[in-house]
């Protein structure tokens, strides 16, 4: 089974799904949505696979390809994974087939028929696969920036008000962060030419080379900007929010779940292996703006009226701690870190998902426009509350897992940053808790809660007393919430990760094993202390 060609397969079938739901007929767009989730059901079955072939105590890359590519500057179309990048596509093979199934109506909503939005989600899902599976520095940075495309046009025609300044936003950060890298891949080119008399993108000789302190800090510059604008990390950071807010949910939730984890794992994959002398020299520098992050976005998070701009500036703080987990340097700390990627994706993906279907029903993203919606919803509700307790790292979640692993593990060697990140967990409590209680808990706010769309509405639905609010109230136009609880649909969707959150909060083991000789080996390039160079 590890002679066939799963990350081919994984690459090719999204993108010729694509190329097919984009070619249907007008009018077929119900054919496209069944289409592109039997391609994304297959990508899934595919990382199975993958996952059942790789062999915990193998090498270090396996179900590996290489075809000759670019050959007069020595690049190759070469594909790999370590258990880091297999932990990634299982993520994106868990999280398309979702997104397909939330966005079943939500994507007729949009400004552009169905099934270009469709075709695109499953580009993006082969350009997805295809970062975290590249082992050729230049094939990485072409998926890199190509897979800016696809999401610039699920969120400049399929996403809210401000959709065209949040798709340009996000893609002009972006873009430009994957110029600065570019600078330096021309130089590990340059220097490899210098070093084996002839130049090679293959990160398995690129890592041997001998490259002088001075060089390597400029290098991983290039890199380091280009994955802390992905990521983000702050100051780097401003594109999130709007993006996150506009997109259309099925694209927010691929967006922080998986598209700024490619940052996070630039820094592993690339940046320490390549650079190790660079990475310890910046290393306080890195956990300075990681512990900023934590607190700065968790202290503007908590100041958001905006559901999905809320759930954007936790991810901000969340990518805080993986950083500090990546940049303390232990084994416990980089493990955590990701875990902390894949659990994070899980989790605020069903987050997002949550206050997608929220929205949908009450057609406002305000936090003050609902309240009640519990006692209407218990199954909303709950998803919302599981969704939430995983954000904020509860025992018996997966997050929790992760965010112990770093903090344990960086304490050692970074005893002040981890106490000041601690900070964050306790402002995650708060902003998740208060947002959770304003729209499940009390008495409707600004909206009137229907279980039945057919029940007459009361006459007159001002609130009680008089003043500014009540004549405000009786001018403003009448607006109704009429909740429903979940779909078959909807909970075919949130149970897999609602599931998922507590079975790896409870065992986490597999994919620790998985990710934990990855890590290993990655400390070992960098010659850190508990690594091995394999």
């Amino acid at each position: 089974m590890s002679d066939f060609p799963f990350l081919i397969a994984m690459i090719a079938v999204p993108a010729v799904g694509a190329a097919v739901v984009a070619a249907l007929p007008r009018g077929r767009d119900l054919l496209a949505k069944q289409v592109a989730l039997g391609v994304s059901l297959v990508v899934l079955l595919l990382a199975v696979l993958t996952t059942l072939a790789f062999d915990v105590d193998g090498e270090r890359f396996q179900l590996t390809t290489a075809v000759s590519w670019i050959p007069d500057f020595g690049s190759e179309f070469a594909l790999g994974v370590d258990g880091i990048a297999l932990v990634m596509l299982l993520l994106i093979g868990v999280l398309v087939p979702l997104v397909v199934a939330a966005s079943w109506h939500e994507a007729d909503a949009g400004s552009r028929p169905a099934r270009v939005f469709f075709a695109w989600l499953l580009l993006l899902e082969a350009m997805m696969v295809g970062v975290f599976a590249a082992t050729d520095v230049l094939l990485f940075y072409v998926f890199f920036e190509a897979m800016l495309v696809p999401m610039y046009f699920l969120i400049g025609s399929f996403g809210g008000p401000r959709r065209q300044y949040a798709a340009v936003k996000f893609f002009v950060y972006s873009l430009v962060g994957g110029l600065v890298m570019l600078a330096s891949v021309i130089g590990l080119y340059v220097v490899s030419t210098s070093q084996l008399g002839e130049g090679t993108f293959a990160f398995d000789a690129l890592r041997q080379l001998d490259i002088d302190p001075d060089v390597q800090k400029l290098l991983f510059l290039g890199f380091f900007i280009a994955f802390a604008i992905k990521a983000p990390l702050v100051p780097f950071h401003t594109w999130l929010p709007d993006s996150g807010a506009e997109a259309p949910i099925g694209g927010s939730v691929l967006l922080v779940g998986v598209l700024d984890k490619v940052g996070t794992f630039g820094f592993l994959r690339y940046c320490l292996p390549l650079f190790p002398d660079a990475s310890r020299s910046f290393a306080p520098f890195v956990l300075v703006l990681a512990v900023v992050g934590i607190l700065y976005a968790a202290l503007l998070a908590m100041g958001q009226s905006d559901m999905k701009r809320l759930v954007s500036y936790t991810s901000i703080s969340h990518f805080g701690f993986i950083a500090l987990g990546i940049f303390a340097f232990t084994t416990e700390a980089a493990t955590g870190a990701v875990l902390y990627m894949v659990n994070h994706g899980l989790a605020t993906g069903l987050l997002f998902l949550v206050v997608g279907m929220l929205i949908s029903r009450g057609g406002s993203r305000q936090i003050r426009d609902y309240g009640g919606v519990a006692a209407k919803a218990p199954l909303l509700a709950g998803a919302f509350l599981v969704a939430g307790l995983a954000s904020l790292a509860l025992p018996g979640t997966n997050s929790f897992v992760s965010e112990f692993l770093v903090l344990i593990g960086a304490f050692p060697e970074r005893p002040v940053f981890t106490v000041l990140a601690t900070i964050g967990i306790i402002l995650a409590a708060l902003y998740v808790l208060l947002m959770y209680q304003r729209t499940m808990h009390g008495p409707a706010r600004g909206v009137l809660l229907q279980e039945d769309p057919a029940e007459p509405l009361p006459a007159d639905p001002l609130p009680s007393g008089g003043g500014a609010t009540a004549t405000a109230a009786r001018t403003a136009p009448h607006r109704t919430l009429r909740v429903l609880d979940l779909s078959r649909r909807e909970l075919a969707v949130v149970a897999p990760l609602v599931v998922l959150i507590i079975a790896l909060g409870v065992y986490p083991q597999p994919l620790i094993d998985l990710i934990e000789p990855a890590v290993v080996a990655t400390l070992g390039d960098l010659g850190a202390p508990g690594g091995t160079d394999r």
